[in-house]
C-alpha cells in the first residue's frame, strides 16, 4: 500500500529503491521541523501546533529512521556486496554506515533534548543551545548523506540489483513495518 505526503503518490514495496527515495523525503521533512521548531522558540514554552509538530518530527525519529537505516544496512547494502558492484560503491556504503552511527548518536541527544522540553515545557538557555547545534549538525549530515544516495548509490542499485534481489529488500522493508504482502 503506497502512502502519501502531500499530492505525489510515493512507492511502494515493490519499488523498494524508490520507496527508500521516498523515505528521504520523510527524514527532511520531519528535520526541518524539528529544526524550525527548535531555532525559533529557542527553549522557550511551545504553542500547541509547535507542540504537537516537534511531538510527531520526534516520533518519526525514534521510530520510523532507525528502520529505514535497517533497510539501508541489513538489506540494500549486503545486496550490493553479494553482487560486486564496485569499489567505488562498497566505499560510499562504508562511508553511509559511518553516517548511519553518527547519525544515530546525534539522534539520541536530540530525542533526550527534545523529550525534556516536551515534559518539562521549556528549556535552559544552555540546553535550548545544545539542542540547535545538534540539530544543525544533524541537518549537515543528512544533507550530504541523502545526496550521495540519490544521486549516486539508489541509481546504481536500481541499475544492477536484479528483481529478485529488489523483491527480497520489499519484502524485508514490509516486514520492518508490520506490512502484509
Amino acid at each position: 500500500m503506497p502512502v502519501h505526503i502531500g499530492g505525489k503518490p510515493e512507492s511502494d514495496f515493490g519499488n523498494p529503491i524508490g520507496l527508500l527515495g521516498d523515505c528521504h523525503r520523510r527524514i527532511e521533512n520531519f528535520l526541518n521541523v524539528l529544526h524550525r521548531v527548535a531555532h525559533e522558540a529557542r527553549g522557550a514554552a511551545l504553542t500547541a501546533a509547535r507542540r504537537d509538530a516537534f511531538d510527531r518530527a520526534l516520533t518519526y525519529f525514534r521510530t520510523g529512521a532507525p528502520r529505514h537505516t535497517e533497510d539501508e544496512d541489513d538489506s540494500l547494502f549486503p545486496r550490493l556486496r553479494e553482487i560486486d558492484a564496485g569499489r567505488e560503491a562498497l566505499e560510499q556504503m562504508e562511508r553511509l554506515r559511518q553516517d548511519h552511527q553518527q547519525a544515530a548518536i546525534l539522534e539520541a541527544r536530540v530525542q533526550e533534548l527534545g523529550s525534556r522540553w516536551l515534559a518539562s515545557g521549556t528549556l535552559s538557555r544552555e540546553d535550548a543551545g545544545a539542542l540547535c547545534d545538534t540539530l544543525d549538525r544533524m541537518q549537515a549530515l543528512y544533507r550530504e548523506h541523502i545526496e550521495l544516495e540519490d544521486s549516486r548509490l539508489f541509481p546504481l542499485a536500481d541499475r544492477v540489483l536484479p528483481a529478485r534481489a529488489k523483491a527480497e529488500i520489499g519484502r524485508e522493508m514490509a516486514e520492518r513495518r508490520g506490512v502484509a504482502r
